[in-house]
């Protein structure tokens, strides 16, 4: 029986490279798409082909897929994940984000090659603020009004998406994606075990997760239900306040005692701003910056998974506590922590 063929772009980031997992545990024929430059480090399975696309020179790309599906066929699905989450010059996340998306779905459409399933990982980050008076959860008949450069360009690509007739698109918008290879939350953990608790702003803040493996698992299950043409939120559908998740955090890593720190938002702005200019004078992009600052400021991201669980049936494997444990197991094993 014919293997079913899926091209994983941005293969070999975090989420990337844990899809691609999934993807060769449930057989599929699976294509990372990862440049040359880019690390391949967990990307080590035999059993895994790669290519290196070029999503900014739509003629290439062309060319690549017309040559790729003379050798190999065509895709089955594509799960598009490349994409930049922060930058030297904002413009970069239209030109990543948006432009070569387009790029991508328009070479796949004009060579013939539209895949049974396109998935786009979007964000929580393109819908914008939530309601920070009754802190209701964002829900899907929300208009969005992204307030970073980032959340702009992913929703600039999802209407992009979504005007294409017939287009077989699938968007997900993760809350924060946390789980072993990620460096981000690691950041947060360090100085939890280092004895910081650290957060931004005094305001009650409302946030919601989802472990790696449980994004991927969501993926495949709309792949394989054939749903198409539909947008989703993906996150465990529990909501913590920033004390409850750093509880949880200290707890995982049997640390009692922790010097409390609250940060006022007046204060990180410009610090954010300060940071930003910096990494723009050494040629560097990073992730402190003027959008990281509006996120910290954001006082709710608890998301409605209400759809998503009607349509597939999702009950997530991975709570808070029981994926931070794992996570954390998988730091240590690795030397992160």
């Amino acid at each position: 029986m014919q293997k079913r063929r899926i091209l994983i772009t941005g293969a070999s980031g975090f989420i990337g490279s844990s899809v691609a997992d999934r993807a060769l545990e449930l057989g599929y024929e699976t294509w990372a798409g990862v440049r040359r430059s880019s690390s391949r480090q967990y990307l080590q399975d035999e059993r895994l082909r790669f290519i290196d696309l070029h999503y900014a020179d739509k003629r290439k790309l062309k060319e690549q897929l017309r040559d790729f599906a003379d050798e190999h066929g065509r895709f089955d699905a594509v799960v598009h994940i490349a994409g930049l989450t922060k930058a030297r010059h904002k413009a970069d996340f239209d030109k990543v984000n948006y432009a070569q998306t387009r790029n991508l779905v328009e070479a796949l459409i004009e060579t013939d090659n539209i895949p049974g399933s396109f998935v786009f990982m979007s964000s929580l980050g393109a819908v914008g603020p939530g309601d920070e008076t009754g802190y209701t959860p964002m829900c899907a008949d929300k208009a969005p009004t992204p307030n970073t450069a980032y959340g702009k360009s992913k929703l600039k690509a999802e209407n992009w998406l979504r005007d294409i007739a017939g287009f077989p698109y699938l968007i997900l918008r993760p809350t924060g994606v946390y789980g072993p290879r990620d460096r981000d939350y690691l950041i947060l953990m360090r100085a939890v075990k280092n004895g910081l608790d650290v957060g931004a702003g005094y305001k009650k803040q409302l946030l919601s997760f989802i472990y790696v493996e449980d994004l991927a698992n969501v993926i495949f299950s709309l792949i394989e239900k054939g749903i198409r043409r539909k947008a989703y939120f993906v996150a465990d559908g529990d909501v913590y306040t920033g004390s409850e998740f750093n509880a949880i955090v200290r707890n995982a890593l049997h640390k009692k005692h922790v010097l409390r720190l609250k940060i006022p938002l007046f204060l990180v702005k410009p610090a954010a701003v300060i940071s930003e200019k910096i990494a723009a004078l050494s040629g560097k992009a990073t992730a402190f910056n003027s959008d990281k600052y509006r996120i910290m400021k954001q006082r709710n991201w608890a998301c409605d998974v209400t759809p998503l669980k009607k349509d597939t049936g999702f009950q997530p494997e991975y709570k808070l506590r029981e994926g931070v444990e794992k996570t954390i197991t998988w730091y240590k094993k690795e030397g992160w922590l």
